[in-house]
């Protein structure tokens, strides 16, 4: 596995967005437009694709143009930021009569998939960007996937863009997609039920389904298009820095709107560098970083809310000195915790110290594999960590606190007793 690819999402992700850093970064049209033809709705489009400019960049914009006979709706017709529509799926037994659009269900799409002939590969895509679309839709409207009507996103466009995407990757050979953190969106969007707001529910589950980290970075449009949400969290490996990889090519597609930034969806196209291919994959995970600064505090103070803080969920809390305005001496505070606790440290810090205001940010982190193993010793049973890179073992460190009971339990050093529990735990895994 050594050919890579990274979404930088600056301005979110939409399904017309991918197709365009796939042409742009070199999968022919023709070729998808003939791969695409298979699925028996060619009647019903036109792709096509135009260099435009973005802010002064320019990119390449991909259009899924409707036949009117069909009953679409067209790109003009929606207010969406990058042209694109919206599913909302209803319980199969709801008339639609109000709507002249036409909907599938998730089982034709998928048998329409099925019988198109398409590469492996970009037929398991497929069917499984659109089988996580509709758990997310059934789970917003508490029905199954299989009774979810789709709507606009089971139109024309929604299907030209969710293959088209696979069919592109495919053609790219892929191994394995990353995707950036991406942006919330702000404001509301008119979708088939009304005026809804920004992010629509359905994105909101594929988020949480596939533990996205997401920012807002002020722009109060639609980003994100639950066809987007859908491609990026079915796909993608992981979420998060780029990864370690050499750079061949770029692909950059269009979104419909200008925007404060470039509306332009980068795909970084590369391969693993010369000796990474032996290198682990890391372990990521997502955590919260709040900071602030204190002059004006007891460090008794600051003593007793690094305990409040641990124990309200934090994974680490440290100071370091620094010279703050006027030449004032103070302390910066720093609190690493899961997303989840960081309301509650944050309320801790307001609560406990004298600051009036919290920088917070969201980090990806690369952690070990580790485990806890107890441990018997002549004096007592120590937990021990054990840390793993790969399949090999990288530390080993007897947990502080068991160490301390038993040394003052015994009257012994707490040195002695820390080397007595490593050497009971290499004893007890070793070979022989």
């Amino acid at each position: 596995m050594n050919k890579l690819a990274y979404l930088e999402c600056p301005t979110g992700i939409a399904g017309d967005m991918c197709l365009g850093a796939l042409v742009h970064g070199g999968v022919p049209l023709d070729y998808l437009i003939e791969k695409l033809s298979h699925l028996g709705i060619s009647d019903e489009y036109q792709l096509r694709a135009e260099l435009v400019h973005r802010n002064g960049q320019q990119a390449t914009k991909v259009y899924v143009d409707l036949y009117q006979s069909h009953h679409w709706h067209s790109d003009s017709d929606d207010l969406h930021s990058h042209g694109h529509h919206h599913s909302h799926a209803t319980d199969s037994e709801e008339p639609h009569s109000h709507s002249p659009t036409v909907s599938r269900h998730l089982p034709e799409i998928e048998q329409m998939i099925k019988s198109a002939g398409l590469p492996t590969q970009a037929e398991t895509w497929s069917l499984a960007v659109f089988r996580k679309l509709a758990e997310a839709e059934g789970a917003v409207h508490g029905i199954p996937p299989e009774r979810v009507h789709f709507h606009e996103v089971g139109a024309t466009d929604a299907i030209v863009d969710i293959v088209g995407t696979c069919l592109g990757l495919d053609w790219l050979g892929i191994d394995q997609l990353y995707c950036s953190p991406l942006p919330t969106g702000g404001g509301t969007v008119r979708a088939a039920h009304g005026q809804l707001p920004v992010p629509v529910l359905a994105v909101l589950k594929l988020w949480s389904m596939g533990q996205v980290p997401v920012y807002s970075n002020g722009i109060q449009r639609e980003l994100v298009t639950p066809t987007g949400a859908a491609i990026a969290t079915t796909l993608a490996t992981r979420f998060g820095t780029p990864p370690a990889m050499t750079i061949h090519n770029l692909g950059l597609g269009a979104g419909s709107h200008s925007l404060p930034l470039p509306n332009i969806l980068r795909l970084w196209i590369g391969s693993l560098g010369p000796g990474e291919e032996d290198l682990p994959s890391p372990n990521l995970e997502t955590i919260s970083v709040l900071e602030t600064q204190i002059d004006d505090l007891s460090p008794q103070a600051i003593a007793y809310v690094f305990d409040a803080l641990f124990a309200a969920g934090a994974v680490d809390v440290f100071t370091q000195p620094i010279v703050m305005k006027k030449s004032r001496l103070g302390v910066l505070l720093t609190v690493i915790s899961p997303p989840e606790k960081l309301p509650a440290c944050e309320a801790i810090l307001f609560r406990e110290t004298s600051t009036l205001g919290i920088r917070r940010s969201l980090q990806q982190r690369s952690i070990l594999r580790r485990e806890i193993q107890p441990v018997p010793t002549p004096y007592g049973e120590v937990r021990v960590k054990v840390a793993w890179t790969g399949n090999d073992i990288s530390n080993v460190q007897p947990e502080y606190e068991d160490c301390a009971q038993l040394a003052r339990a015994n009257n012994l050093p707490w040195r002695q007793v820390r080397q007595l529990a490593l050497q009971c735990w290499y004893q007890m895994n070793s070979d022989g």
